[in-house]
């Protein structure tokens, strides 16, 4: 029997409003196109930065055309002949027209991946794969993460954060607050700055100084209302844990794999420029430090409601007299699927193919909803 009889028609959501929806285009579209050829049937919900979807047409795929393409209302409009809708609109008519179908919400990024769809999925009863929507706002929230991450003991770096109305109101005072936490918890006053509710490091500096920490929250606040700053750590280890649900339930944990930046820290350009950074699926590790590591990522899998995939970024201090110390950086409730994505590369790594991943993640969100999970 063939898939195309065995598994209902999949939807898959991907596009979106964030800073990340090129990445998510990649993501949803590779999705896609793998279960095609494995004989399922298909259809692709575009969401362009301006909030509009349309359905893709039948069969549709992505070859090499650039994601950004798919993006915005203009460059969308020449890929369908469908109009382009409030997602909201079009979204609740596929809900009813298809309840159905499994959904993947391929998205990436706050307003994208914190919930919202999510809220429409579990809503309407339907069958989706990933977060329920309480544990896709946790996920992206990273000073929320940090809390739980702790109540669980799971190591984690030490953080502050400033919101834009304070750094509005109390600059100078937010900077002296800075300060002092600079000097109580980093060497050198080396601090790392970012958005804190956001992904693929987009809005991330360095900063050692007054002026340099200040820049930094301008950076971060331009992706949000709260920015977050922790000590920076020199060159550190990165280490990433990809986490799969099985339709009983049971959750695997695979590798970790590692990355090795291109620039001095893992910035969105060295993420997703092609040279940039390289990555590997079989870091030297000891089997003490991966057992550490996958007993955390599992734990932290269950603590914050994790459903379907995940995957956790560890770092590991890699100099001065606490080498070898980690501590979990962040959560990614759907991690990229792209070609230089270390999460579908772990697991096929194991010899799980790209078609079988996706072929697994229709399966356990069928499960899931058959167990009321």
């Amino acid at each position: 029997m063939s898939a195309r009889e065995t598994f209902p028609r999949v939807v898959i959501l991907y596009g979106g409003l964030s800073a990340e929806a090129e990445i998510s285009v990649v993501s949803g579209s590779a999705i896609a196109s793998a279960l095609m050829e494995e004989g399922l049937s298909v259809d692709q919900l575009l969401i362009t930065r301006e909030g509009l979807a349309a359905l893709l047409p039948e069969g549709h795929l992505r070859g090499e055309r650039l994601p950004s393409e798919y993006t915005t209302e203009r460059r969308a409009a020449s890929l369908t002949d469908a109009p382009l809708r409030p997602l909201a609109e079009l979204l609740t008519e596929v809900l009813c027209e298809q309840p159905d179908a499994v959904y993947i919400p391929a998205l990436h990024g706050p307003g994208d991946e914190s919930g919202v769809v999510q809220e429409a999925l579990a809503a309407a009863g339907v069958a989706y794969v990933g977060a329920a929507p309480a544990a896709a706002r946790l996920g992206m929230e990273k000073d929320a993460f940090k809390h739980l991450a702790s109540t669980l003991n799971v190591p984690t770096l030490p953080h502050s954060i400033v919101t834009a109305e304070e750094w509005t109101n109390n600059r100078e005072a937010t900077l002296s607050r800075i300060a002092e936490f600079a000097a109580r918890e980093s060497e050198g006053g080396a601090l790392i700055g970012k958005p804190a509710a956001h992904g693929s490091s987009i809005g991330m500096r360095i900063a050692r100084s007054r002026e340099e920490w200040g820049a930094a929250v301008d950076l971060a606040l331009q992706f949000g209302a709260r920015a977050l700053l922790e000590p920076y750590l020199d060159h550190p280890r990165e280490l990433e844990i990809a986490l799969l649900e099985s339709p009983d339930g049971s959750v695997r944990a695979f590798g970790p794999g590692e990355v090795f930046p291109g620039r001095e820290f893992y910035d969105y350009d060295a993420k997703y420029a092609n040279g940039v950074s390289r990555t590997t699926v079989s870091p030297e590790i000891s089997d003490t430090l991966r057992d550490e590591l996958h007993s955390s990522a599992i734990s932290l899998f269950r603590g914050f409601g994790g459903r379907g995939l995940a995957r956790m970024d560890f770092l590991m201090r890699a100099s001065g007299a606490q080498t070898g110390e980690w501590y979990i950086s962040e959560v990614n409730t759907f991690p990229g699927f792209t070609p230089i994505s270390l999460f579908p590369a772990l697991i096929t790594a194991s010899g799980m193919s790209f078609a079988d991943l996706s072929l697994h993640l229709v399966h356990t969100a069928l499960a899931q909803r058959q167990a009321g999970r």
